[in-house]
């Protein structure tokens, strides 16, 4: 099970940037996460701002 980037995304970056696995790209309106390339660790969620990344 992966994770995804919800509407609540305000494109701060912060979720790229710490993703390990390097499965979040910026897209518009917000970033998207690859589903292949997520590992589910987790991380984006717990660095999110604005709580916008959740388990799928």
């Amino acid at each position: 099970m992966s994770y995804k980037i919800t509407d609540d995304c305000i494109m701060c970056g912060t979720c790229k940037e710490e993703c390990p696995a390097e499965a979040i790209n910026e897209g518009d309106p917000k970033y998207v996460i690859d589903p292949d390339k997520c590992t589910d660790c987790g991380t984006c969620a717990e660095v999110c701002p604005v709580e916008a990344c959740v388990s799928e």
